[in-house]
């Protein structure tokens, strides 16, 4: 039998927001046809599911968050 645990409040609020930020960048560089803020909003939404330590969940969705901000057109 394995030893299965639910992620913390914090992982899933994490996860809830930059996939939200990411799915709205997505939507916005698929308008705007900005293959940089579209590949961001991408990467805001899947790399949640590789990442389990809170404080690096939050430390590379601030870093990509600010990327969308310096690549904006």
């Amino acid at each position: 039998m394995t030893n299965f645990s639910l992620p913390s409040a914090s992982v899933l609020f994490a996860s809830l927001l930059f996939g939200t930020i990411g799915f709205a960048a997505f939507m916005y560089g698929k308008k705007m046809v900005a293959w940089q803020t579209m590949l961001l909003g991408v990467v805001l939404m899947v790399y949640p599911y590789f990442i389990a330590q809170t404080w690096l969940l939050y430390t590379i969705g601030v870093f990509l968050c600010v990327g969308l901000f310096l690549f904006r057109h």
